[in-house]
């Protein structure tokens, strides 16, 4: 018998290859959530872009659908372009939209465009039920791109229950409580929002109460400012607190010089492992910043990371971005090493990237930025950073996230930033020596990692019995246990000290003392 009997045939199918499969596709359910009458007809299926794009198509095609929906972001338009090309060579007469930020902007450039029979562009939660009336009852939308006006967000019904038990279990629950942007950072596609819209906040929480009743206990905001209303976030983070006995984890993303009393008081009551604060610094170079209209109050974002550092136990992810237009290496640098001084648990570095849409392209003429033309669309080059060196900070970013971010080789990175002059360079010397050793980071294995760390350390003129033993602590952190690479097994020193934090996320456990 085939494994592929007994599917049910379904009129509409909303369509997505995530990232990963920790990731779920939360406007999928927003859309499926508010399809009305058609919600009987139709099905969420999501996939990775790992997937073969023919067995997307053959498992499309066995439910007989009349519409297929897919999303498009920066991380799937590629992977989408071969998935849509079969599906329209194979069945023709399929009706296929495409929804989602990536195609939403800059529409007609874009390859898949051509392929697609229509596009709904923005917020699509009433877009796409409308559209669905029209095809299902004969009617010809009159333009091939359809926008509207943003939604009601209070009139929206919530998709909280369509995360499946599955999806409790094992995946990303993503939530928000408003949707919006006041700031207008122009590489970010938030620049183009008008206004800050808060979703029914009793609504909100009774639905993260059912959600937390069947088991969720990670909950990943959305929110581009969360802290931006203090009295929201107080009332959100009392809720989780009432709770917080379930061993929640909570991650939220904030404004860095935004940090009221009221906020404070009550992140200093959460336990370790619990709340995780995403702060987008981006960069730290008052011209740049000027350049891409970002605005951060510094002393107030140095005074936050200080608090938050040492009066409560929240986890702390700052981002930079490099290429940037007008940010040099050195000046990112200084920035690079004056956020390190602030602290945080981990320091994202990413390489800018084109959002389709974002007004960061009216610096392209004179800062000469060039970028790769096809997703990620990542920056090339520009009149202050050339390619080699944007190739070098790429490195530099990978290598940083292996040994600092992880958390892996936290006494290593600790010696690194104790020596004279600047962190940065000081780490930008190992990624280097790396760079002469492997082209990739992602075959690289933790052993090796541990080996280049102890050959540095070596290099430095550290005793080796020392330089062993803090290798091996590092390399048996925590509750790991782990055999030892050959080049240490000659050593018996061992890490007495281990925390059994199991319970906590993953990533912060390596970072806890």
């Amino acid at each position: 018998m085939s494994i592929y009997n007994n599917i049910p045939e379904k009129q509409i199918l909303l369509c997505t290859l995530n990232s990963t499969y920790q990731h779920s596709s939360f406007g999928l359910r927003y859309l499926f959530a508010n399809l009305g009458e058609h919600q009987k007809n139709a099905e969420i299926l999501e996939w990775t872009i790992k997937e073969n794009p023919r067995n997307v198509v053959e498992k499309i095609l066995l439910r007989k659908p009349t519409i297929v929906g897919f999303s498009v972001y920066i991380w799937n338009t590629e992977e989408l372009f071969e998935v849509c090309s079969i599906l329209k060579s194979v069945a023709p007469h399929i009706i296929l939209v495409l929804g989602g930020s990536e195609i939403s902007y800059e529409t007609e450039t874009q390859r898949l465009f051509p392929i697609a029979d229509y596009i709904i562009a923005g917020e699509a939660e009433f877009l796409f039920k409308n559209f669905c009336d029209q095809i299902l009852s004969g009617q010809i939308p009159v333009t091939k791109i359809i926008r509207g006006e943003l939604p009601d967000i209070k009139s929206l019904i919530l998709p909280y229950d369509l995360y499946t038990d599955d999806d409790i279990k094992n995946r990303v629950i993503y939530v928000e409580a408003s949707r919006g942007c006041p700031y207008k950072c122009e590489y970010c596609l938030s620049s183009l929002d008008k206004s800050v819209r808060s979703f029914d906040l009793n609504l909100f929480l009774a639905e993260i109460k059912k959600l937390m009743d069947r088991g969720a206990r990670t909950f990943k905001f959305v929110d581009r400012t969360f802290n931006l209303s203090p009295t929201t976030s107080v009332t959100i983070l009392n809720f989780f607190f009432e709770h917080i006995e379930l061993g929640l984890f909570l991650h939220f993303e904030m404004v860095p010089d935004r940090l009221p009393q009221e906020i404070k008081n009550l992140i200093q009551k959460f336990p370790a492992g619990s709340l995780q604060f995403e702060v987008g610094i981006q960069t730290l170079n008052p011209d740049v910043a000027k350049n891409v209209s970002r605005k951060n109050d510094l002393k107030k974002v140095e005074e936050n990371f200080n608090y938050i550092l040492t009066e409560t136990k929240v986890h702390t992810h700052a981002d930079l971005i490099v290429g940037l237009p007008g940010e040099t290496l050195e000046s990112f640098g200084a920035g690079f090493d004056r956020l390190a001084e602030m602290k945080p648990d981990e320091i994202q570095v990413g390489i800018l990237k084109r959002l389709k849409g974002t007004p960061i392209i009216r610096h392209e003429t004179e800062f000469q930025m060039r970028y790769q033309a096809f997703a990620p669309f990542q920056i090339l080059s520009t009149s202050t950073m050339d390619y080699s060196t944007l190739q070098r900070m790429n490195r530099f970013a990978k290598f940083w996230d292996l040994y600092a971010n992880s958390g892996e080789f936290k006494n290593f990175t600790t010696v690194i930033r104790d020596q004279s002059g600047s962190y940065f360079w000081n780490f930008m010397k190992l990624v280097d020596q790396l760079s002469e050793k492997y082209s990739e980071t992602h075959s690289i294995s933790l052993a090796s990692l541990a080996e280049a760390a102890w050959n540095y350390l070596l290099a430095l003129h550290m005793d080796r019995e020392a330089a062993s033993e803090m290798i091996i602590k590092d390399y048996c952190n925590g509750s790991k246990k782990r055999d030892l690479p050959g080049f240490l097994k000659t050593n018996s020193a061992v890490d007495k000290n281990r925390v059994d934090s199991r319970s906590l996320n993953q990533r912060q456990m390596n970072h806890l003392s």
